[in-house]
């Protein structure tokens, strides 16, 4: 096995605001039913990975995502607030009609006027991975259960994809997950809004 590590993003369940799609930010939002569903899903497959450090935000939403991982693999959870949502300031709660008739600009743009700047939420994330990272045997899996907009900024940022390029990397929809895994100095990513485990790779990409 090898002893590069790997870090898998998983992505809250769905909750009320999502499906009225309203800007859900820091506001500490309950999953709805179809969420717990898809959390206690994607709990039990998680868990057939064997992961060695659960890490969440300490929102519910969040939280209650990283609540069926552990009761599936048996580990705890452990919360970190660094792995929040961007602070979406006045903007939180508003749907996506209502803020592109007011900041039709800003909107698209995602340039909040109140709320966090990217790059903080970039600093944060990438700090509370590695915090996470020091506490994950070599060659383990730590699992990073957080928010849609935080996981992209925080996965471009591993990458070296710059902040105001993040729309590069797509979606993460609600349940899904990503991977990265360091190659040498660098991240390397592997999956991307996966909903099923990966088929293992039979050929290097270096034959």
């Amino acid at each position: 096995m090898s002893d590069a590590p790997r870090v898998l993003f998983w992505r809250h369940g769905r909750t009320t605001w999502n499906v009225e799609k309203r800007f859900q930010g820091q506001t500490d939002i309950d999953l709805d039913p179809v969420g717990h569903a898809q959390a206690e899903r994607a709990g039990r497959l998680l868990a057939t990975l064997g992961p060695d450090v659960i890490v969440a935000s300490d929102l519910k939403r969040a939280a209650d995502t990283a609540g069926y991982l552990s009761r599936a693999s048996g580990l705890a959870v452990e919360y970190d607030k660094g792995l929040r949502e961007r602070f979406g300031g006045s903007w939180e709660g508003l749907t996506a009609d209502e803020l592109s008739r007011r900041w039709p600009v800003e909107h698209a743009r995602m340039d909040i006027p109140d709320g966090e700047n990217i790059s903080e939420v970039g600093d944060r994330m990438t700090a509370a991975v590695e915090r996470g990272i020091a506490k994950t045997p070599a060659g383990g899996l730590l699992v990073i259960v957080s928010h849609g907009a935080a996981v992209r900024v925080g996965i471009s940022r591993m990458l070296g994809i710059p902040d105001e390029r993040r729309e590069l990397l797509g979606p993460l929809s609600n349940c899904c997950w990503s991977v990265l895994q360091r190659r040498g100095p660098e991240w390397r990513l592997m999956e991307h809004n996966a909903a099923s485990l990966p088929e293992p790779v039979v050929l290097s990409d270096d034959a």
